[in-house]
C-alpha cells in the first residue's frame, strides 16, 4: 500500500491555490482589492482566524503573534504565506492533488459534529458536498451520500454504489473513522 503524504503537505496541496492567491496579492498592491473579497468569503466559511492572521500581515506583522490564535491548519498556510513573501519558490506546487484518501478522518469528524448539532460543521458539510457535486463522478456521488452518512447510513455497498475504487476506498475509510468512535 503507498504511503500517504505528510499532513503539512496533504494541508498545503489543499489550500495551494489560496496561498498563492494571498502571496501575490500581498506582493502587488493592485491586487489587494481581490485579496479583501477572498477574505471576507473565507470569514463567512469559518476562516476567522485565518483571515485575521492574514490582515495582519497585510499590516506588516510577521512576527511569532501572528500564529498565536491559529490551529494546526492555518499555522502551516501562514507560514507557508511568509515563506511564499520571503521566497515565492517556496511556493507549494498548485497542480500537486490532494490524496482524497486523507481526506477520510476530517470529513468523518465534520459527519460526526454536524451529527452532534455543530452547525459550523453542518454548513461546511454543506458546503464540501456543493464543491464536490461540482466536480462530478464519484466525487458528485460522495456529496451526495454525506447527507445519508449523516442521517446515519453506514452500509458501505450502499453509499457507494455508482463510484469507482478510489471513491469506495474513500467511503470505507470514512465509516472506519466514524466506526472508531460510534459517535454517530
Amino acid at each position: 500500500m503507498s504511503k500517504l503524504p505528510d499532513h503539512e503537505s496533504q494541508v498545503l496541496a489543499v489550500h495551494a491555490t489560496f496561498i498563492h492567491t494571498v502571496v501575490f496579492a500581498l506582493l502587488d498592491p493592485a491586487k489587494r482589492p481581490m485579496l479583501e473579497q477572498h477574505l471576507q468569503t473565507a470569514e463567512k466559511n469559518g476562516w476567522a482566524a485565518l483571515t485575521g492572521a492574514i490582515r495582519k500581515i497585510m499590516q506588516g506583522q510577521t512576527d511569532n503573534a501572528v500564529f498565536a490564535p491559529l490551529d494546526e491548519e492555518d499555522r502551516i498556510i501562514v507560514k507557508s504565506i511568509l515563506k511564499g513573501l520571503q521566497n515565492p519558490q517556496t511556493l507549494p506546487p498548485i497542480n500537486d492533488k490532494p490524496d482524497p484518501s486523507a481526506a477520510a478522518p476530517g470529513l468523518a469528524m465534520l459527519v460526526r459534529q454536524a451529527g452532534g448539532g455543530d452547525m459550523n460543521a453542518l454548513q461546511m458539510l454543506g458546503a464540501m458536498a456543493g464543491q464536490m457535486a461540482a466536480a462530478g463522478g464519484s466525487m458528485a456521488r460522495l456529496g451526495a451520500v454525506l447527507k445519508q452518512m449523516l442521517d446515519g447510513e453506514r452500509d458501505a455497498d450502499k453509499l457507494s454504489a455508482g463510484m469507482d475504487d478510489k471513491g469506495r476506498e474513500l467511503v470505507s475509510k470514512i465509516l472506519a473513522e466514524l466506526d472508531k468512535n460510534k459517535l454517530n
